[in-house]
């Protein structure tokens, strides 16, 4: 299993972040609608990626380098946010975004641990 990212570890939060765009209160995250968003692969890769390679507290969708269009790449962010996976938060222009970490674990306990110990199918 891929250990979890330093700043996922520390647990320090800065302390001059922008609020987070519109996401699901914690109770109100749905197994169902992680689930549905999770399955898309893309977004699985996003999920891990920031859990196990941040090196900043958070991340733009340039950070990861796929090559998609950005339209393409926000529809997937936003899918992810709204689902209550990731949180996003306004930086100028750019959105930047993190797992929620406490929330997935306090919701469904062992769901990050698989999505950590997943594998693509390509690679596998």
């Amino acid at each position: 299993m891929r250990a979890l990212a330093t700043t996922y570890r520390d647990e320090k939060t800065p302390d001059d972040l922008p609020a987070p765009l519109p996401e699901p209160a914690r109770e109100d995250i749905r197994l169902e609608k992680v689930f549905a968003v999770l399955s898309e692969p893309l977004r699985l890769t996003i999920v891990q990626r920031l859990l196990t390679e941040s090196e900043n507290y958070d991340h733009t969708c340039g950070w990861f380098g796929f090559d998609r269009p950005k339209s393409t790449l926000t529809h997937h962010f936003k899918a992810l946010r709204e689902a209550g996976v990731i949180t996003q938060r306004q930086y100028g222009l750019e959105r930047r975004s993190r797992v929620r970490l406490d929330d997935l674990n306090a919701r469904f306990p062992g769901l990050v641990d698989l999505i950590l110990d997943w594998t693509p199918a390509d690679r596998a």
